[in-house]
């Protein structure tokens, strides 16, 4: 079987989702970490025992090496995504693509031109709830899907803004809460449709975070070509980060997902329940001991705390301590990256399919900033 030789760039607060899967992947052997802070770095350098680099130019020369994870703020995706595919690497890059839809699109043209694999994560389509409802639709047991909302209530206060250097802006996050917080469902309702959209429309506003030049509240109605109409609310105004919450409303039935639960009732009045087990994902065991951490501090420990106001404040986030709506299937995603890497075939999410909600995302802006309906796939039969 075939060793990958790993580069990681990015050693932030993300770093430990990437990390502990690529601990445990019989096949995979982290060689250099890359991060513009010594801290930060050097930190990760002696979790893997490995090299350590600030510019990551220096780390893409190494031929020992071939899969980079890209981990970095949004704006430094795709010039990095690019400059690994560039230098004959498969990449694994953190959500989102870019912060426009050109770089996206770049992207995927440097993949293809170096035959290399790019993958985006997406890690939530992985949850046991959210299969179940995609498998529910695809089967074609809840009929045509018909209607759907989005909900996202979460809480960012504005020292959240202020202790970034990129979060909060244009031009390095390229928004806030739809780029990054949003993204999620939004690219969870995406893939349970499953059609091309054919035009956004949505309105975004800053209604409580002054220090930002950013959005924290934004709606919108996104229309896909099959007839399906989402509607969908977001705000980082609320009291705590309460579970995203998508409807899908079917022909025969219903499908209500909240963060890690899924409701699937039918009109038969047969219900199905789906709760997510992280223990079905993560050993807490193996997890503490990778990371030399007290049962307190660690990821488990995180999740099980979920919409607990005062987790933040007892268990301060690191990269050994995820936030917990990030979910920790970021394992499945990463394995099965490696899978196909290894089989020869295309991973779950490539570039390609995640453009799709890259594109969404970019309508989103458009669509609010110009106060117009944003058409897409026009062109196409």
């Amino acid at each position: 079987m075939k060793k990958f030789g790993v580069g990681i760039i990015g050693c932030g607060a993300i770093f430990g989702v990437h990390a502990f899967p690529l601990h445990t992947i019989e096949n995979v052997e982290v060689k250099a970490v890359c991060d513009i802070k010594p801290v930060a770095r050097e930190a990760a350098a002696r979790l893997f025992n490995c090299d350590a680099y600030e510019d990551y130019h220096d780390l893409l020369k190494r031929d020992d090496i071939d899969v980079i994870h890209v981990m970095t703020p949004h704006y430094l995706h795709a010039p990095m995504v690019i400059d690994a595919a560039n230098a004959g690497k498969h990449v694994l890059s953190e959500k989102p693509m870019s912060i426009t839809i050109e770089d996206a699109k770049a992207e995927i043209d440097a993949g293809r031109k170096n035959n290399v694999t790019i993958g985006v994560i997406s890690q939530n389509r992985y949850n046991s709830a959210s299969v179940a409802i995609k498998e529910a639709i695809d089967s074609g047991s809840l009929g045509k899907v018909v209607g759907q909302r989005i909900l996202l209530a979460w809480f960012k206060p504005n020292e959240y803004y202020q202790n970034s250097d990129w979060h909060g802006t244009w031009d390095k996050e390229g928004g806030s809460l739809i780029i990054d917080q949003s993204i999620h469902i939004l690219d969870l309702a995406r893939w349970f449709v499953n059609d091309e959209i054919v035009s956004v429309q949505a309105t975004i506003d800053n209604r409580n975070h002054p220090v930002i030049e950013t959005e924290d509240t934004a709606e919108g109605l996104i229309k896909y070509r099959n007839g399906v109409q989402s509607v969908f609310y977001a705000t980082n105004n609320y009291t705590y980060n309460s579970p995203v919450m998508v409807e899908i409303h079917c022909e025969k039935g219903t499908a209500l997902m909240e963060f890690d639960r899924a409701v699937i009732t039918y009109r038969d009045g047969k219900e199905l329940n789906v709760l997510n087990n992280p223990n079905d994902v993560l050993n807490e065991a193996e997890y503490q001991a990778f990371f030399n951490q007290s049962s307190s501090q660690t990821a488990f420990q995180t999740l099980s705390k979920w919409g607990v106001i005062g987790a933040p404040v007892t268990m301060p986030i690191t990269w050994k301590t995820p936030r917990p709506y990030w979910g920790i299937t970021h394992i499945k995603q990463i394995k099965n990256f490696y899978e196909s890497l290894t089989a020869g075939v295309q991973p779950d999410i490539t570039a390609a399919e995640a453009f799709k909600t890259q594109e969404m995302i970019c309508a989103i802006y458009e669509s609010a900033k110009k106060h117009k309906p944003i058409l897409l796939n026009q062109t196409k039969e």
